[in-house]
């Protein structure tokens, strides 16, 4: 049977997001095609990412080596590239992240298969792998098809897709020796640097107020933060603003921003151009407020309200006193 595989990221001893959502698009694809999910575990002292990872895949290949404790995209494709041999896996999915956009190019080459990138939508297809790329700066969506082959390499944008969640039925974990011999030395991890935190992290907020262009200057904003933080909230906004220096850059939702997924997204005067709506939709309840009823902000949104900000803020800042 047809195998999809779903390269695990992980690092410093979390997975990450992006590893849950490709395991839901695989399953998809699998279960399209007859075909099951496979979450490949590349790293050393990862058993208990191993049993987790086996409550959201049909089947968890492991390959346990002290070299992969870190990524280093030579030695994962050494033994990635090995394991696609083996198992003659139909597609591989990775994110299109600095781990998947380092590793997926010279995998391709290495293994002669076709190679999508920054994917927001992927199927097979009869015997081809169709992919929905942004190009453009997001102003088209591109409908791509690949050559016919035996296998197809893709990496998935963060935060488009649902998440695979746990299930009942535990998948089988199978062990894999490591076919890394010597020890490489043109390319080495020497350490983590993590970015200085300025300010809040919205992509960590449950509820976020974002605000765009529409609001008119910068003035309202602290009346639309106030209302954020009775919420217990982040105050958010869409490029424009951060362009007319209005909200710093961290505070920026879009794909040249950051991608959020809170509980309650509220958009005040966005008109929802798709570099924005990418990197939000996957929210659990957007709420719009626009006074353009044709705005695609509303495409979107579970709530639209047609009216002017300053109309809907004052009504709101009063029937969320005492909330939090």
């Amino acid at each position: 049977m047809a195998e999809i595989f779903v390269l695990v990221e992980h690092r410093q001893g979390k997975i990450r997001d992006i590893t849950y959502e490709m395991l839901g698009v695989g399953e998809n694809i699998a279960s399209q095609r007859g075909a099951f999910s496979t979450a490949v575990l590349l790293g050393h002292n990862v058993k208990n990412f191993a049993e987790e990872l086996a409550t959201r895949a049909s089947k968890v290949l492991v390959v346990e080596d002290e070299k992969l404790e870190h990524f280093n995209s030579i030695l994962y494709q050494k033994a990635l590239s090995s394991l696609i041999s083996k198992y003659q896996s139909l597609l591989t999915l990775m994110g299109h992240t600095a781990f998947g956009m380092d590793l997926a190019p010279s995998l391709s080459v290495e293994m002669g298969f076709p190679l999508v990138t920054d994917c927001i939508g992927i199927s097979l297809e009869e015997s081809r792998l169709r992919a929905i790329r942004s190009i453009y700066g997001g102003k088209v969506n591109a409908n791509v098809s690949l050559r016919e082959s035996k296998g197809y390499i893709a990496t998935i944008r963060p935060g488009v897709f649902s998440p695979k969640m746990p299930g009942e039925k535990k998948g089988r974990i199978v062990i894999e020796p490591s076919p890394l011999a010597e020890t490489i030395d043109a390319k080495k991890f020497i350490e983590y640097i993590e970015a200085p935190i300025t300010g809040e992290d919205i992509t960590q907020a449950e509820i976020i107020v974002s605000v765009g262009q529409g609001i008119g200057g910068p003035e309202h904003i602290p009346m639309i933060e106030e209302v954020a933080k009775s919420l217990g909230g982040v105050i958010a906004c869409s490029r424009p603003v951060v362009d007319r220096n209005w909200l710093p850059k961290e505070r920026q939702v879009g794909i040249s921003g950051k991608t959020v997924k809170p509980k309650v997204y509220i958009a005040i005067g966005i008109s929802g151009a798709f570099q924005h709506v990418t990197a939000m939709q996957g929210s659990e309840t957007i709420i719009a407020i626009n006074k353009d009823p044709r705005a695609p902000i509303f495409a979107v949104a579970d709530y639209g309200i047609v009216d002017d900000f300053q109309n809907v803020i004052p009504i709101l800042k009063e029937k969320t006193k005492g909330i939090k």
